[in-house]
């Protein structure tokens, strides 16, 4: 039975705490415990990155599993291997002596093996009188067994993570290949916009891309390459709409005189229905509603708006546009300014916007004014969020670093 008793190694090698604590681990495995061998060593070279070895000491690790008689590792059986370090080299592909005396204590250190040195040091079984193993001296495999299931768990994280990684990349470069074709369609059937500059910040993203990116790399940026996609996407739809508004004219000139009829008293943007109803009676044309952006994009590039959302958050888009309404009256908006937004760039958008002044309202003497430029920017074609919005994501993360 594998007592695991705690044992110091021989000659001039040092002993942590760290190893001691894991002698005592595996002095407590439960009784009749077992796991496949090679399942736990296939989840510790998954979990590799996390354990900190490499490649190489899995190799040495492997070849001392080879010494282990059964598939199974026991807890009532003796875990301890005893090769020379001629035969390990040879099972671990002829690695030479220097390389393998180090990987041996990187997985001592890694806690994937223990020494247990005889008093000279020398490996080697001490058989009974029938030829069954009584004490034997080497590199115990208990630890092993004793995190089994630990191991399990850390494969299946890597696991998770590198497919959350994978899944991330493939998205990035979809996007990436999205935003490339749409500018240069863009560019190449001459839509109105500032391109050229749309696709310097298009450049610019791709260009922050490391050689080797964590998945952190990859959601910050991929975060901003679908605002800009939006971006695009809005531009596009912008100029759509005004070229089929374009093509009656004469007839909205006449609905747009009718609507002016109604009460300046209209304090807040009517819900689609009321806007509906009232379109039907008066015959004002309402043009297609540009797509809003990503709702939890523009809360991590306005968060301040949350405070302004029903109990202290926003959780959907209808509270975004409950809190933009607070937020109009707490910034000196009038009611006629907020329902022209509302009315030229849809009311999620409108709603945006008003969190977007929201969070640079220290830097904005005229609120009501900015929104009002804002709009008659948008109702030509030479506005939409996007720029606005990843300006305000870039200087929030670089907030956040700093304050970390």
């Amino acid at each position: 039975m594998q007592v695991g008793n705690v044992t110091t190694p021989f000659g001039r090698r040092p002993v942590s705490l760290a190893q001691i604590k894991g002698q005592m681990r595996t002095a407590e495995i439960r009784p009749g415990k077992a796991a496949d061998k090679w399942k736990v060593f296939r989840d510790a070279c998954e979990a590799r990155a996390v354990l900190g070895i490499q490649d190489r000491a899995l190799a040495v690790l492997d070849a001392l599993l080879t010494f282990y008689p059964d598939n199974e590792l026991c807890e009532d059986r003796s875990l301890v291997v005893f090769p020379s370090n001629d035969q390990l080299s040879v099972r671990a592909h002829g690695i030479a002596g220097t390389t393998l005396r180090r990987h041996l204590a990187a997985l001592v250190d890694a806690g994937l093996i223990q020494r247990k040195d005889s008093a000279n040091g020398k490996r080697y079984a001490r058989k009974d009188e029938t030829g069954a193993i009584e004490e034997a001296f080497g590199f115990s495999l208990a630890p092993l067994l004793a995190r089994a299931e630990e191991l399990a768990h850390a494969a299946q994280q890597v696991a998770a993570e590198r497919k959350r990684f994978r899944i991330t990349k493939e998205a990035l470069s979809i996007c990436r290949r999205d935003v490339r074709k749409l500018i240069s369609a863009a560019i190449e059937e001459g839509a109105a916009g500032d391109w050229e500059r749309i696709e310097e910040i298009f450049l610019g993203l791709t260009g922050r891309i490391p050689r080797t990116p964590t998945i952190a790399d990859l959601q910050q940026i991929i975060e901003e390459m679908e605002m800009l996609r939006a971006e695009i996407i809005n531009r596009l739809e912008i100029q759509e709409n005004s070229e089929d508004t374009g093509s009656n004219a004469v007839q909205n000139e006449r609905h747009i005189q009718n609507s002016n009829t109604e009460s300046s008293n209209e304090l807040e943007p009517r819900s689609g229905n009321e806007q509906g109803a009232k379109a039907s009676q008066t015959s004002r044309p309402t043009s297609e509603p540009i797509k809003a952006f990503p709702l939890g994009m523009v809360l991590k590039a306005c968060p301040a708006i949350n405070d302004y959302g029903p109990g202290g958050a926003v959780g959907s888009w209808r509270d975004l546009m409950s809190a933009a309404v607070v937020v109009r009256s707490t910034l000196g908006v009038s009611p006629s300014a907020y329902q022209d937004a509302c009315e030229v760039m849809g009311q999620q958008n409108a709603a945006v916007a008003v969190a977007c002044i929201l969070e640079r309202a220290g830097h904005i003497h005229n609120a009501g004014g900015y929104l009002r430029d804002l709009t008659a920017k948008a109702r030509r074609g030479e506005f939409s969020l996007g720029p606005m919005l990843m300006a305000l994501m870039r200087a929030n993360q670089g907030a956040g670093r700093k304050a970390g």
